[in-house]
């Protein structure tokens, strides 16, 4: 603080200082020129040397949504803050779509986040393996088919013809939805096809529905709830049902590469605490969900419908399992898709769960493969 306040009354006294030398004895240009950078130069060290000494700035990023559970009831309730103190504190950006996460960690801006699979894989594959890791699974299942209920669409067949809608070109649902339509023999129009599939962010899609524009929909939750709650949907199909054990990984916790290697003890308690996070949840549901609802409401400006709150966690489960097998088939869909170059890429180094497994070691539990 004493580095501070001198450097700035010699910043206030310079101009004085430096006139009155100027009168008794002129200075050469360069000396004088000298001078001042010096100032200039030395205020922001002494700020860098005062800030010496102070917890570490952690960038977390999360959706505002129920599959990010983990990331929305942690910024509400303080979690990882108490975690980390006193050498961290966090610093958390809330987005809405997962390419926008991966270009944040592709710039620096962000240590880690909260995101769907495909986005993961994607950021993995741009930078040829270089820019993140997945650490640990944060939620499993919470998506799902929903049609308008007077879309005359009984089975697979009824979907000839008709309008589906996806989050986002190649995002984790799109690539389902995509894959879903091929299994069952239908082609997208834009392969000749009769099937259009739309990419329609999920807020306009219920308008979408109401507008009878598209006849259905492949969406997360909380979107595939409203559309049932608020748009006259119907549920034709929860994608846990095309998944062994009805388990397939809709959100994971992803670090930056040079995160993980520069600050591994802080990753680690972070870690601790997400795992400690999801046991609180599921072992406190009903008040785990009141604060999700209460901090979406303040992130977004409205709160979810309870009806649309219960029917979300009707169709997921909060988990640190990452749940790899799904990942790599999902990749699979999105490389047969179109989607991750002509190469099918490798993703055997997309996973570094030793820190995951060193914290359920040291609590006794159950490592994932």
């Amino acid at each position: 603080m004493d580095t501070k306040r001198g450097m700035a009354r010699t910043l206030r006294e310079f101009p004085f200082r430096f006139e009155k030398a100027r009168t008794a004895k002129r200075l050469p240009m360069n000396r004088r020129t000298s001078l001042f950078l010096t100032v200039l130069l030395l205020l922001p060290l002494a700020g860098g040397l005062a800030a010496q000494g102070g917890p570490l700035v952690i960038r977390a990023g999360h959706f505002p949504n129920v599959t990010h559970a983990q990331g929305v009831i942690g910024q509400a309730k303080g979690w990882f803050e108490k975690a980390l103190a006193p050498d961290a504190r966090v610093e958390w950006k809330v987005f809405n779509a997962g390419p926008s996460v991966i270009e944040a960690i592709f710039s620096g801006a962000l240590d880690l986040a909260y995101i769907g699979p495909n986005p993961a894989i994607n950021g993995y594959v741009r930078s040829q393996g270089e820019a993140l890791r997945i650490i640990a699974g944060a939620t499993s299942g919470g998506a799902a088919l929903v049609v308008r209920a007077d879309a005359g669409i009984a089975k697979p067949e009824d979907f000839r013809g008709k309008k589906i809608a996806s989050p986002q070109l190649g995002n984790t649902q799109d690539v389902a939805l995509r894959a879903w339509l091929g299994a069952h023999g239908l082609r997208l129009r834009e392969r000749g096809g009769d099937v259009h599939v739309i990419p329609v962010a999920n807020p306009d899609q219920i308008t979408l529905f109401l507008k009878k524009e598209i006849d259905g929909a492949w969406a997360p939750e909380p979107w595939a709830s409203r559309l049932i709650q608020e748009a006259n949907g119907r549920l034709f199909l929860d994608e846990r049902d095309l998944w062994p054990g009805g388990q397939f990984v809709t959100t994971h916790l992803i670090v930056s590469a040079k995160f993980l290697r520069e600050r591994r003890p802080l990753l680690k308690k972070w870690v601790r605490a997400h795992v400690e996070l999801t046991d609180w949840i599921n072992k406190n549901l009903p008040e785990a969900k009141r604060t999700l609802n209460q901090e979406i409401q303040k992130e977004t400006g409205k709160a979810l419908p309870v009806a649309v709150l219960e029917g979300s966690f009707s169709r997921l489960q909060v988990t640190y399992d990452p749940i790899r097998s799904s990942l790599f088939a999902s990749a699979r869909a999105a490389f047969e898709a179109g989607f991750l170059g002509r190469q099918r890429p490798d993703l055997s180094g997309i996973y570094d769960l030793s820190i995951l497994n060193e914290v359920l070691q040291e609590k006794g539990a159950k490592p994932v493969p």
